[in-house]
Parts: structure tokens; C-alpha cells; sequence
């Protein structure tokens, strides 16, 4: 078996096109996605949220929302004025490939603007080294993704966690999804059927993310 990256829509693409048995997508299908390629079956196997992320050395522990919107819009530029140190904040966007990028521009900013000053990296790996390296840095990333080596902050005095995706109080979140062009068979159904059954869905769940079943 061969894995590769490259976003959501690289996923949703390769899988449209046969270029891959499975593609994988950490959001809904697009409108557009569906009607180029009609062919295409979600599974959905997980729900992950989205956590806002500092350096660890970083004093500030909550954001409200609006102060996330005017961070990520270049409204804001200077930890200081939301409480923290007198530093420049350093912003860390995902590209829009990304399914992480789209929840949380739909989901934290309310589809706002993100400034053409923000770094762009290309996966949450990255970003999470990014941040962890930058004590000034702010990103976002998948809360199974989340570690030591960064700090996840509350928004609107919320903790970004997948207990609290689950009790519907934490909103950035979104499906962890596999797709098919067309019904699978031979071993792509069998792998699927694992990853929906109850030993694949404590995988899920021990990688920090929500099983589904």
C-alpha cells in the first residue's frame, strides 16, 4: 500500500480521476466535486476538530472569535493587544487544498479574511513544527495532531477538544472521510470494512480522533 498527501481536494481529485483505490478528505464533498464526478461514495470513519495553536511559551490561553478574525485578517498584530507579550504575532495558514484550512476559515473565522502575510505550510505536521518553533507563531491543527510541543487555546473560553466536539460545545470540527469512485470491492472494501469496524474504530480513537461507530 502506498499513502501520499496533499490536501482535501488532492484526495477528492485523485479518487475522481482513478488515480488512487481510496482517497481521503478532511471535509464534505464540494457541491462542484459532486457534480464532476458523480461517481463518488463517502465513507465517513471519524469526526476531528480544529484547534487554534501557540508556542507553548506563549502566556495567552483563550481568544474570542472576533479576536481570531481580526488575527487571521491582519487586523490585530501585536500579541499585546490581546493580552499577551509585546511581540509581533506570526500567522500559519494551510493552502486551499486543505480540508483543515476550509473548516476552520468556514468554522473559526465565519469565512473571513486571512491576510496575505500569513505563512502558508503544507500539512498539519508542518504547521505543528512551525508553531512549536515560533514563539510568536499561531496556526491550527487537527486536536488528534495536538501535543507538548504546542499549546491549544480556548476560543470564547471553549477547550478544543473531542470531548467537547462531542458535546456540541466546540464547533470547529469536521468528518475524517474516505471516498470511492464508485463501489468498492476486493481488498479496498475490506479495508474500509475494517476501519468501520470496532477494532478499525478504536484505531481511530486512539489516534485522538472520533470513531463514528
Amino acid at each position: 500500500m502506498e499513502v501520499s498527501g496533499g490536501g482535501s481536494c488532492f484526495g477528492v481529485k485523485q479518487a475522481g480521476e482513478g488515480l488512487v483505490d481510496i482517497g481521503m478528505a478532511g471535509r464534505d464533498l464540494k457541491s462542484e466535486e459532486k457534480e464532476k464526478y458523480p461517481d463518488l461514495i463517502v465513507y465517513k470513519i471519524g469526526i476531528d476538530g480544529v484547534a487554534i495553536v501557540v508556542n507553548p511559551s506563549n502566556p495567552l490561553n483563550d481568544l474570542s472569535k472576533d479576536q481570531l478574525k481580526k488575527i487571521f485578517a491582519g487586523e490585530i498584530t501585536n500579541w499585546k493587544d490581546v493580552g499577551g507579550n509585546d511581540a509581533p504575532i506570526n500567522i500559519y495558514t494551510r493552502d486551499e487544498m486543505s480540508g483543515t484550512r476550509d473548516t476552520f476559515w468556514k468554522q473559526a473565522l465565519d469565512k473571513g479574511t486571512i491576510t496575505d502575510k500569513s505563512v502558508v505550510v503544507a500539512s498539519n505536521g508542518e504547521m505543528k513544527t512551525k508553531i512549536s518553533t515560533d514563539e510568536n507563531g499561531i496556526g491550527y491543527i487537527s486536536i488528534g495532531y495536538v501535543d507538548k510541543s504546542v499549546k491549544a487555546i480556548k476560543l470564547d473560553g471553549i477547550e478544543p477538544s473531542q470531548e467537547n466536539v462531542k458535546k456540541g460545545i466546540y464547533t470547529v470540527y469536521r468528518p475524517l472521510n474516505l471516498i470511492t469512485n464508485g463501489e468498492p470491492d476486493g481488498i479496498v472494501k475490506e479495508y474500509i470494512n475494517y476501519i468501520l469496524s470496532p477494532d478499525g474504530q478504536k484505531i481511530v480513537k486512539d489516534k485522538g480522533f472520533l470513531p463514528v461507530r
